[in-house]
């Protein structure tokens, strides 16, 4: 009984963190626990009757195979445990979710006992995760005459897993807490340097804002015991950053309600609201959990007599609170009339938290329920040769006649499932939609894998043309924890289906590569979507969503996603861009011009940008694309030129080729694949049969933003505003500087070029930029230190056919050695270049970081509070964000440059250039 033995000891180890014994998963453990349950004189059988019933994990788990099949002896009178009756039995295989327990309630219900049969059955109809071998089951069975098949075929037509639920209470009375001024990243409810905990929920939960807060919510919840607490973000937006589903998980576990009395540490149903709302994709991964989000819309702008906005001295527009949410105030939501009250004063209407589709939601527990429920009931009125009834809420399709389509509303008519035939769906449609490319990342991959099990998905829908599972975000740091964890990730996936960074029989070299980049890459068609588990999701060929763990294991599971048609903003541009300007500051400028001619309004969250840049190539637009995360857009489409998409894609196949070069195709030949549907692609382009996706010339768009490459005159940085004395200003990605405005007196502590935000050009300006310095002074000298990530291997190994990271190499202190990977985090750096594995790095927060207090100079997406470094005692750690260039000459200065000294370090370089496509970019 070692296994056991080890068990407890980890039980013990686990109570001096305050924690309860982790949920069990492994069927060996199991199987032990069961010897000792059917030994009714072992001592440690009461134990072991706990962990069984209370603390088993259910789905797919080995462990739940193992309880399944125990519960069925128990069933059928092949063993008899006095504390487990069949009847309770029954009940326990209703809470185990799908797969083994699905397959042994299939057994029963096509069984010869019948009345074990009809108990069976009256569980099966209450279950929604089946896959085709179960259905398969039921439909030979019900061919084959049999009745008990019949009676589960009819009650699944009917959607009674769905309508014998009870309904939405009325009433839902709230406790209010502010869980920050500002927008809120999802940092703040988990943490990025706490990843490698995210699979042990409970573990995980206790890094929720902090252990004061955490506190406060439980004073709460003493306070108010018929009540929820609401956490909301203060004059900003809730979930910004990423979608992070172990942020909605501890959200959940601190407020929310038990999923099941028999399931460990999964709650559902958490509450979160913000001034602004909500971010987008955090949205989606509440509608998993059945949760709600409320827009408050509690702070509005004051406006003069002319009806325009009141600025203050910074020019920031002047707010004033409609109404208090301060914390421990009590509200009510009402689900009928769609309002939010303050005792009976109606305070404002929440009627787009409670459309028919979220209703469905709340009501299920969670969209999976909704998803998994529809197809099924699908099924079984095909299988009985009957309509389908009208139970769910019908999908809202909206038609515009004479109106033509932007980017996003004509791929989502051609990936469209279940629609009115014939019917041209604009935007504000709900659309279920089939999902081309999916991909997992490491630190949440893991979490995805959980939530596979729990849907009892066993292998990737057919429907995928790929995945792939990354290993960037644990790149820099092989410790003891991503050595436990990852390698168990990559198997699963790899199991799975997917296509896998790390090779689990070792046959391949570890590819680290940052996987929005690998994503960009075996993006193959502009008529894709794509489904990815980080919020810089959003590839530069077809529209790519940034989804939670949740969303990502049902693309995986089921080829599809659902979700309205948004809206989108159309970006131009004019003008001719400034030879010494880099295409960042084009993109920090797209920011910085939108916010002034919509008078401060953000007309790109939680809409798609329609970017129209023709010239660039996939590489060099993922700059923008990946950008428009920090934008709050909920995704974003690059209009390419024919010739131009024809480059990307070939630069595309030679990638996916290197790939398959590397030994990293699986039994499908899914990389294979993805090389003809390029090649197709590319046939069908040339020949002119379709041309590159382009929208319609009256489409119709929620605004149109044109953006003057003349007046942008110099460097523009992304600046974190640390000081701002209003802390909602603070830390918001839209606070745009020009260079000037740092005077060259700006101590700058550490420089970063690296992650997703850079391609193989910017290391190429970085080659030249030491060349021409050590050409001009006789040296290169740091005078702070530069850490240099690659995005790729595959621009590492560009770089040395050309010549460039030789250079690098000459004038580094520090190169990565794929053989001796560094096993902890760095936490002091010399004045030197660190040229550094591929990966996220100094971006992710669970890897390298920057010393606390420090102002950082990065090509990152990251500024949020804590993220890339960490405030001291009396002075906070500052994230600035530029172009390579200005990094690099920052760390040559160890201050901010001056715009003369950034134009004369940069006269002769190749910058990344781009001028606006001359050719009409409309169908």
């Amino acid at each position: 009984m070692n296994i056991y033995n080890d068990y407890l000891q980890e039980i013990e180890e686990r109570k001096g963190q305050g924690l309860n014994p982790k949920p069990i998963d492994g069927a060996d453990l199991l199987s032990e626990i069961i010897v000792q349950i059917k030994d009714s004189d072992n001592a440690n059988r009461e134990e072991s009757l706990k962990f069984f019933i209370y603390n088993t994990v259910p789905g797919t788990t080995p462990a739940a195979a193992v309880k399944a099949a125990f519960l069925k002896e128990i069933i059928l009178g092949e063993s008899e445990v006095k504390e487990i009756t069949p009847a309770f039995a029954f009940e326990l295989l209703s809470h185990m979710k799908g797969g083994p327990s699905i397959e042994v309630l299939l057994d029963l219900a096509l069984g010869n006992d019948v009345a074990i049969a009809k108990e069976a059955a009256k569980v099966l109809k209450t279950q929604f995760f089946l896959y085709e071998a179960d259905t398969a089951r039921l439909e030979v069975a019900f061919k084959g005459g049999n009745e008990i098949a019949e009676e589960i075929l009819e009650s699944y037509a009917k959607a009674e897993f769905f309508t014998k639920l009870p309904e939405v209470v009325e009433e839902i009375k709230v406790v209010t807490y502010i869980a920050g001024e500002g927008d809120i990243s999802t940092d703040l409810l988990s943490p990025g340097n706490q990843a490698h905990s995210r699979s042990d929920r409970e573990l995980h939960g206790k890094c929720l804002i902090s252990p004061e807060a955490q506190a406060e919510i439980e004073v709460l919840k003493a306070q108010h015991p018929d009540k929820s607490v609401m956490l909301i973000a203060e004059k900003g937006t809730m979930g910004v950053g990423s979608s992070r589903m172990s942020g909605v998980n501890n959200v959940a576990l601190w407020t929310g309600k038990k999923a099941s009395p028999y399931v460990p540490f999964i709650n559902i149903a958490p509450i979160v609201a913000g001034t602004n709302g909500i971010s987008p994709i955090f949205l989606t991964t509440v509608d998993v959990t059945g949760g709600i989000g409320l827009d408050l819309k509690n702070w509005v702008k004051v406006l003069d007599e002319k009806g325009n906005p009141v600025r203050n001295e910074s020019g920031d527009v002047v707010l004033e609170e409609a109404y208090s949410v301060a914390t421990g105030t009590v509200l009510t939501i009402n689900t009928k009339t769609k309002k939010l009250y303050n005792g009976d004063k109606e305070l404002i209407d929440i009627s787009k938290a409670f459309t028919p589709q979220k209703m469905e939601f709340i009501k299920a527990g969670g969209s999976y329920a909704i998803v998994f429920g529809k197809k099924l009931q699908t099924f079984a009125s095909k299988t009985l040769g009957i309509n389908i009834v009208p139970v769910f809420a019908p999908s809202k399709e909206v038609s515009i006649d004479g109106q033509g389509l932007t980017a996003v509303e004509k791929i989502f008519n051609k990936n469209a499932v279940g629609t009115t035939p014939g019917k041209v769906l604009h935007a504000g449609s709900d659309v279920r939609v089939e999902v081309n490319i999916v991909g997992s990342q490491d630190t949440t991959g893991l979490m995805t894998s959980q939530e596979l099990e729990s849907m009892a998905a066993t292998v990737i829908s057919p429907i995928v043309d790929g995945a792939y599972q990354s290993g960037c975000h644990t790149a820099s740091v092989w410790d003891n924890k991503s050595k436990a964890n990852i390698p168990r990730l990559m198997k699963f996936m790899n199991d799975f289906g997917l296509i896998t960074a790390r090779d689990p029989k070792g046959n391949y070299h570890a590819m680290t590569d940052v996987i929005h980049k690998v994503l960009n890459d075996i993006t193959v068609d502009e008529w894709a979507i794509i489904i990815g588990g980080d919020s810089h999701t959003r590839m530069s060929k077809g529209v790519a969503f940034g989804a939670d763990s949740g969303t990502v294991a049902l693309a995986l599971a089921t080829g599809e996603a659902s979700m309205p048609i948004p809206e989108s903003v159309k970006v131009t541009f004019k003008g001719d861009m400034k030879t010494y300007m880099d295409f960042r500051d084009v993109v920090h400028a797209t920011q910085s011009q939108m916010l002034k001619q919509f008078g401060g309004e953000n007309v790109f969250q939680g809409r798609i940008i329609e970017v129209h840049l023709g010239t660039l190539t996939a590489d060099q637009a993922f700059t923008f694309t990946d950008w428009t995360a920090e934008m709050k857009a909920k995704a974003s489409i690059c209009i390419s030129e024919d010739d131009t998409l024809i480059e990307s894609l070939e630069i595309a196949k030679g990638r996916i080729q290197i790939m398959i070069d590397k030994g990293m195709d699986n039994a499908k030949q899914v990389l294979k694949g993805l090389i003809a549907i390029a090649d197709k692609r590319i046939a069908e382009i040339k020949s002119g049969e379709k041309p590159a996706l382009t929208p319609d010339a009256n489409a119709k768009y929620y605004a149109e933003v044109v953006i003057d490459l003349d007046i942008v005159a110099e460097p523009m940085i992304a600046d974190p505003d640390v000081n701002n004395a209003d802390v909602s200003k603070r830390y918001t990605h839209d606070t745009i500087r020009p260079l000037s405005f740092y005077g060259g007196v700006k101590k700058v502590d550490l420089g970063f070029v690296g992650s997703c935000m850079v391609h193989k050009g910017d290391l190429k300006i970085l080659s030249q930029m030491l060349k021409n310095i050590d050409e001009q002074f006789g040296k290169v000298e740091f005078k702070a230190p530069l850490v240099v990530a690659p995005p790729t291997y595959n621009i590492v190994d560009e770089l040395k056919a050309e010549g460039d990271w030789e250079v690098l190499q000459k004038y580094s202190g520090f190169e990565f050695d794929d053989n001796a990977p560094k096993g902890i985090a760095r936490t002091g750096y010399e004045n030197i270049l660190y040229l550094e594995r591929p990966g996220c790095n100094l971006c992710m927060g669970n890897q390298e970081k920057a010393a606390k207090g420090d102002t950082v100079m990065a090509t990152s997406t990251r500024l949020f509070q804590g993220r890339v470094v960490e405030d001291a005692e009396g002075k906070k750690g500052e994230s600035l964000l530029s172009s390579t260039p200005v990094v690099v000459l920052s760390t040559i200065l160890g201050r901010t440059p001056t715009i003369e000294e950034y134009k004369a370090a940069v006269k002769g370089i190749n910058l990344t250039q781009f001028a606006p496509s001359h050719k009409l970019l409309v169908k």
